[in-house]
């Protein structure tokens, strides 16, 4: 059963959204390197089967196998010249997964950062990404996506230029950033910058806020910092299951369940309406996320310091303000 975002919002006050993409293909023998976006055409039971391991557990909202599908990232398995019809057909697989549900389901065409530098430290250009995203979103509408997700963006130039491409093309969106250094994007943007970018698009978005980074007590920090802005915008939390360890070959997420059931009821409570989880979420934790999430009562909104207690320490706290002037103090005694 097919629904779009605006009214799913409307029905609910929580929405779960789906877990992680990457790391759970690689537990469908994804090899190392290969963009897991080709599978659409040459392996589409592969997503048709992650979609309805998320919607079995419970999600409202489920993210199209293109977070990668642009043209520039695209290019370095040549196949950049596949942008439209991987992207057409990652939506129509996710889209016959939520016709065959029972309850409405949001098809979200995911999209990801192009990977490349803005000019002068690169050579993309506002046009040439807007083109590039255009591409790609063409092919999500056409195959009948409900919403543009653009998702996990460090640089404001390239969600505006997403947003700009989802505008033009009239399809509905929302933008979240990954706030991984320090409690900013690589590319400096704070949490509370999200409401100014939103402010400024001709059409504002369904949501913003934040997804990936470093782990759930880093990402709820930068939702507590965006819901204190703005009482009123739809705020996203999609967190990391846990905090990323490496052990030997492998990237373990230390998540469990439990603890994901529990961020969910940390970030209900801190105002987010839209959450779910990204990097190393299993089906397994969507289902306790969906059963925290229905059980759910509102309790005070929580400090960071009840997060850190609750869910785990921060990973990349933000500097503090004696950082701050030692940095600002470095960066004088460079210029004289």
């Amino acid at each position: 059963m097919r629904i779009s975002l605006k009214n799913l919002l409307e029905q609910k006050q929580l929405v779960l959204a789906d877990g992680a993409t990457g790391t759970n293909f690689m537990d469908m023998d994804l090899e190392p390197g290969f963009p897991p976006d080709l599978w659409n055409l040459s392996n589409p039971e592969k997503p048709d089967a992650l979609h309805q391991m998320f919607v079995d557990a419970g999600s409202d909202i489920i993210l199209t196998n293109t977070f990668g599908a642009n043209g520039p990232r695209l290019k370095l398995h040549a196949a950049e010249d596949q942008t439209y019809e991987i992207n057409k057909a990652g939506a129509e697989i996710a889209g016959q997964v939520a016709e065959r549900a029972d309850r409405p389901v949001v098809v979200a065409g995911s999209v990801g950062p192009t990977g490349e530098l803005f000019e002068p430290m690169g050579a993309l250009t506002f046009e040439s990404c807007k083109a590039a995203f255009t591409e790609q979103m063409r092919g999500l509408k056409d195959g009948g996506a409900d919403v543009i997700w653009i998702e996990t963006m460090s640089a404001k130039e390239e969600i505006e230029a997403a947003a700009s491409a989802a505008i033009d093309l009239e399809m509905p969106y929302i933008f979240t950033a990954s706030f991984d250094t320090a409690g900013r994007t690589m590319m400096g943007i704070s949490p509370r910058g999200l409401d100014e970018i939103a402010k400024g698009m001709s059409v504002p978005p369904l949501a913003y806020g934040a997804n990936c980074g470093v782990g759930a007590s880093d990402l709820m920090a930068s939702a507590l910092d965006m819901t204190c802005q703005n009482s009123e915008a739809v705020i996203i939390g999609k967190a990391n299951c846990g905090i990323p360890v490496i052990k030997g070959k492998e990237t373990v997420y230390t998540g469990t369940p439990q603890l994901m059931g529990d961020y969910v009821k940390l970030a209900a409570d801190a105002g987010v309406r839209i959450i779910g989880g990204c990097c190393g979420t299993k089906p397994e934790h969507i289902a306790a996320m969906r059963v925290s999430m229905d059980a759910y009562t509102a309790n005070e909104r929580p400090t960071l310091h009840e997060v850190i207690e609750k869910i785990g320490p921060l990973v990349a706290p933000p500097a503090t303000e004696e950082k701050k002037a030692a940095a600002r103090g470095r960066r004088r005694r460079v210029r004289s």
